[in-house]
Order: C-alpha cells, then sequence, then structure tokens
C-alpha cells in the first residue's frame, strides 16, 4: 500500500493542532505527520511536535498556498492527506478520504462535512466558490472550500502551482475538473471550528471572498490565454 503523508498547514492553532495530530496518527494508512506551523506567535509548533508530528517551521506567516508547498518539499508520501489543523479527535474521520484514492476509484477526494444549524455569516464565500467553479468547469460541486483533501502525489503536482491565500481549494478543484480527473466527494463526519459574527469573523471572511474573488478571475485569464 503506498505511503500516506498528512500535511497540516497551521496559524496559531495550539490549542486544538495536538489533538488533531494524535487523532490523525491513528489511521494504518497514515506513514508520516507534517505539521507547517505558518509564522504562529502561540506554541502551535511546540504542541505539534509533542503530539508526534513532524513540524516545518515558516518565518513569517505566508498563507495556506505557502505553507502546503512546504508541506509537500517534504513529505515522502505517494498520496497525500491534506487537512486543516482545528479539526482535533474528528480528524481520525478522514481515513475515509483515503479509500477511493488508494483503491483508484478516484484520483482526489474532497469531504463534505455534515450540515449545521450555526451559521456565522450568510455563505458568501461558498456562494461564489460554488458558482466560480460551475462558471469555470460546467460541474456543481458541494464543497469547493474544503481543506480536506486526499490525492496522489503525481496528481498534485500536475494541479500546482497551489493559488495563494484562502483560493487554494477552489483552484485545485478548478484545475482537476479542466483535466477531466476524477474528483469523489465524500460526506464525512468531521467538525472544526466555526466563525461567528464578531469583527474578528467577518474580516476572515471578507479576506476569503477576495481571495476566491481573485482565483477565479486568474483561473478564468488562464483560459482566455491559452
Amino acid at each position: 500500500m503506498p505511503k500516506v503523508s498528512v500535511i497540516i498547514p497551521a496559524y496559531n492553532e495550539e490549542k486544538r493542532i495536538a489533538a488533531t495530530v494524535r487523532a490523525v496518527k491513528v489511521l494504518p494508512e497514515v506513514g508520516e505527520v507534517i505539521v507547517v506551523d505558518d509564522g504562529s506567535r502561540d506554541g502551535t509548533a511546540r504542541q505539534a511536535a509533542g503530539a508526534g508530528a513532524r513540524v516545518v517551521r515558516l518565518e513569517r506567516n505566508r498563507g495556506k498556498g505557502a505553507a502546503l508547498a512546504a508541506g509537500l518539499a517534504v513529505a515522502a508520501g505517494e498520496v497525500l492527506l491534506l487537512l486543516d489543523a482545528d479539526l482535533e479527535d474528528s480528524a481520525r474521520q478522514a481515513g475515509e478520504l483515503l479509500l477511493p484514492v488508494l483503491q483508484g476509484r478516484a484520483d482526489m477526494t474532497v469531504a463534505v462535512f455534515p450540515a449545521t444549524r450555526h451559521k456565522g455569516g450568510w455563505g458568501l464565500v461558498k456562494a461564489l466558490a460554488r458558482y466560480g467553479v460551475r462558471w469555470l468547469t460546467g460541474r456543481e460541486v458541494q464543497a469547493p472550500l474544503s481543506g480536506q483533501r486526499a490525492i496522489r502525489r503525481e496528481v498534485l503536482l500536475r494541479l500546482l502551482p497551489f493559488a495563494p491565500g484562502f483560493g487554494v481549494e477552489v483552484a485545485l478543484t478548478v484545475k482537476a475538473l479542466r483535466q477531466g480527473l476524477r474528483v469523489e466527494e465524500v460526506p464525512v463526519s468531521l467538525r472544526h471550528r466555526l466563525t461567528g459574527r464578531r469583527l474578528s469573523d467577518f474580516w476572515h471572511r471578507g479576506r476569503q471572498f477576495k481571495d476566491v474573488l481573485f482565483t477565479l478571475g486568474r483561473l478564468r485569464w488562464e483560459v482566455r490565454k491559452v
């Protein structure tokens, strides 16, 4: 069975990263867990290392795309499992993403989280991403922003470079569908920290919206240049 490398970008996640690492390490397919500390100002790196992860530290916060690239550069696995840092104990459910890839039924799997009654925002970023994927590929997807994905290394290399900031996931989805790759969305009982309606939460979603919009525009421009 191909060795699986887990890559977890993390920024200021000292309260959750250790539980996430411990949960994913119990998966029998996993050969290594790599946490990329994206310039955190807290004890994220220390907590990740203490839980058994290999830690790659970036000197400053460079964004999710750069963190994933740094993790990929040191990963040894033939299959990559990309996860967010705040899944905590639910991260063990991410094993369900691996089976379709390991069995050759999918080139990339994407986690679909359970529906939640908690509504932090108004769903504008997700709606933009779903519309953008449909606009650029003609395909309807449920989870264009999900950061929980399993993918073979040789497939991921075809989708590089990673988009900057919060545009990473929507770019991976669009590029994969454009290349005719088999993308399978998998309902998984994962959970992560939900944003609320504080000023900082709206600022976070505003940055997401900007990055996704920029990424969609860039992907459209790439098609027009061909």
